[in-house]
């Protein structure tokens, strides 16, 4: 036995892609919604291991490595953006955004 099998993995992943683009779509909270974006990313991460693994090819870790910095760059405008609204309306609701002008 070598490890957990690819399809496992590949479910797993999935299951926490639809969890985080439920989260996305469900909550109002930007901070929220910056994570489900997290939990996202950390799935594609996850089946890029998996298939790498399967295939025996170093690519999908390669391609983690460029999602952690993906998600690295998302987290600082995210926060960003975060403090902006909090700032302007004080309220973390991306609906009081839309009327965020220049």
């Amino acid at each position: 036995m070598n490890g957990v099998p690819p399809e496992h993995a590949l479910m797993l992943a999935c299951g926490l892609f639809l969890l985080g683009m439920i989260g996305l779509v469900v909550r109002r909270n930007i901070v929220f919604m910056l994570m489900s974006v997290e939990i996202m990313l950390n799935a594609t991460g996850l089946a890029f291991v998996a298939a790498g693994a399967q295939w025996g090819q170093p690519d999908g870790q390669i391609m983690v490595m460029l999602i952690l910095a993906m998600a690295a760059t998302e987290v600082a405008v995210g926060l960003a953006l975060v403090l902006l609204l909090n700032r302007k309306f004080k309220t973390l609701d991306v609906d009081s955004a839309s009327t965020m002008r220049g």
